[in-house]
């Protein structure tokens, strides 16, 4: 993360990512937190996910890849096709980045106290051909003890953390 000084709106976050129109650093507590990620991406696809990050803790409102880009500076980019690629064509494992943020997520909270760990499961609404691992299961918003109503989607597991004495 330097200021390369090519011009006074270029900035290089790493490795031949330049970003012209925002002239903008990451802090150091948010990269620190970042770093531990860049393993688990290609170095392109890394550039991508630190703008994408930046731009959707810097935009309000919806945090579409579009809005990311606008807040960005970057809603003129000619291969702004590349961020959308990011989320549905490059090869990353979100199974690796839970991993990598639940143990960052331990090792931040650990030291204020006990950590309760909870697990859910939810719905997500999906429709269309293309969507992996959808099915139709029993709503249990919608249902009660007399009436069942199934419904088209994904489930979803979720693991919470609880830390308390913050």
């Amino acid at each position: 993360m330097v200021n390369t000084g090519e011009s006074r709106n270029t900035l290089r976050l790493q490795d031949n990512c330049v970003y012209r129109p925002m002239n903008t650093t990451i802090p150091v507590e948010i990269a620190s937190v970042l770093l531990p990620f860049a393993a688990v991406f290609t170095k392109p696809v890394w550039c991508h996910v630190q703008t994408l990050l930046m731009g959707a803790i810097l935009t309000t409102g919806k945090r579409t890849i579009t809005s990311v880009l606008v807040v960005m500076g970057l809603n003129q980019e000619e291969h702004f096709q590349n961020y959308h690629r990011v989320l549905n064509r490059a090869v990353w494992s979100s199974l690796e980045a839970s991993r990598i943020l639940l143990m960052v997520m331990v090792k931040v909270f650990l030291p204020s106290g006990p950590i309760i760990m909870e697990i859910d499961d939810t719905i997500e609404r999906r429709k269309g051909k293309k969507i992996k691992a959808k099915g139709i299961y029993r709503d249990p918003v919608r249902s009660s003890n007399s009436q069942v109503v199934k419904m088209s989607g994904k489930r979803m597991v979720i693991n919470e953390i609880k830390v308390r004495n913050l």
